[in-house]
């Protein structure tokens, strides 16, 4: 196969101030796909108490729940579409708290409680964002209160400091207490989901995310692509140089592969030297292209001071077609194997058998 040339840095995507790497924005989207379902829920919880306290307070909060509403559903819908979806995110996150603010600016500054709902946006930062990410946010969330407060009527704020101290603190409170259980919780994550040696997806994370893609294809019609990689005579590598060296070509190769991939594939060791990749909304041909691009990849240079390379098999689900992650990854590792019959080091496609005769095909339109 003789793709088009591209350099791995049109397909590696850099960290950010918000997600070091790859593995970042895929524990960022996992968790944002758990605390989708609690942000509804709260979001519904406050329009409740809104209308609740509305003989006596108003409806002025609307002003804050429908945009901020606004903010995070744009987010869902794009954030599987971008190459940095922190940035995304993060920009919501900022939305959500700009109306709030605004909303708290409308109704009299730092002269109502409900400065310190600048607060609750805050609880979730820890669950996305590294560190720096929470600084930014509580940075953020602490201006804000001082914006409105001092801004709106800084008489007001001076004559009653508690107005202003209370939300702070409470800021500040929430951040501190929420990151080290965010953390706990998020390295106990990665140790279940994560290879060790190599720092890929294992296993365990492939179960969960063929489950999302089907669910998802069975909804859009979009392909998925399934590429299985298999380094060449690793076992006489092993033997011959010890499992240490065995060791540091694992880990290379892995950091070769992943230089290769967008923010959205996935890539994961399914054990030993075997690797599979994911690619969602992609075809046979797009697959192909890109397991030509890491055979080639891991063959240039050394990966743990030897020379590799790795045999591919490629298969893909058809568009408008639920992908059934059995069949397409049974398809590739035949591939795979044919790749490994006929001389190793290269990509050979999936093939499909042929409609049987005597089968129902359907009518022409």
């Amino acid at each position: 196969m003789a793709p088009d040339r591209q350099t791995p840095q049109e397909h590696s995507v850099p960290g950010t101030w918000l997600c070091r790497d790859d593995f970042d924005r895929e524990r960022l989207l996992d968790m944002e796909r758990l605390v989708t379902p609690a942000r509804r829920r709260t979001f519904a919880i406050l329009f409740v108490a809104i209308a609740a306290g509305a003989p006596w307070l108003g409806w002025w909060p609307v002003l804050f729940l429908v945009p901020a509403v606004g903010f995070f559903a744009a987010a869902e819908h794009f954030v599987t579409r971008v190459e940095k979806p922190e940035l995304l995110m993060f920009a919501a996150w900022v939305g959500s708290e700009l109306a709030i603010a605004g909303a708290v600016w409308l109704q009299g500054g730092a002269r109502i409680s409900a400065i310190c709902w600048l607060a609750i946006p805050v609880i979730t930062l820890s669950s996305r964002f590294s560190v720096r990410g929470v600084v930014a946010g509580v940075a953020v969330a602490c201006t804000l209160v001082l914006v409105v407060a001092f801004g709106h009527s800084a008489a007001a704020a001076i004559a009653n400091p508690e107005l202003v101290g209370a939300p702070l603190a409470l800021i500040l409170s929430v951040a501190v207490l929420s990151t080290p259980l965010m953390r706990s919780e998020i390295q106990h994550r990665s140790d279940s989901v994560i290879d060790q040696l190599t720092g890929m997806l294992n296993r365990k994370a492939l179960e969960v995310r063929v489950q999302e893609l089907q669910m998802q294809s069975a909804v859009t019609g979009e392909p998925v692509g399934v590429i299985v990689a298999d380094l060449d005579h690793f076992k006489a590598i092993n033997d011959t140089h010890g499992h240490l060296t065995g060791d540091h070509v694992l880990r290379d190769v892995a950091y070769k592969l992943r230089k290769q991939l967008r923010a959205f594939d996935l890539a994961y060791r399914l054990g030993g030297e075997e690797f599979l990749v994911l690619l969602p909304g992609s075809d046979l041909a797009k697959t192909a292209q890109l397991a030509d691009r890491l055979r080639e990849a891991v063959s240039t240079g050394l990966a743990g001071g030897q020379e590799v390379t790795v045999s591919i098999g490629v298969g893909a689900s058809q568009p408008r077609e639920a992908f059934e992650y059995a069949a397409v990854f049974a398809e590739a590792d035949a591939a795979l194997y044919r790749a490994k019959g006929a001389g190793r080091n290269r990509v050979e496609l999936a093939t499909r058998p042929e409609p049987r005769l005597g089968a129902a095909l359907p009518e022409a339109a």
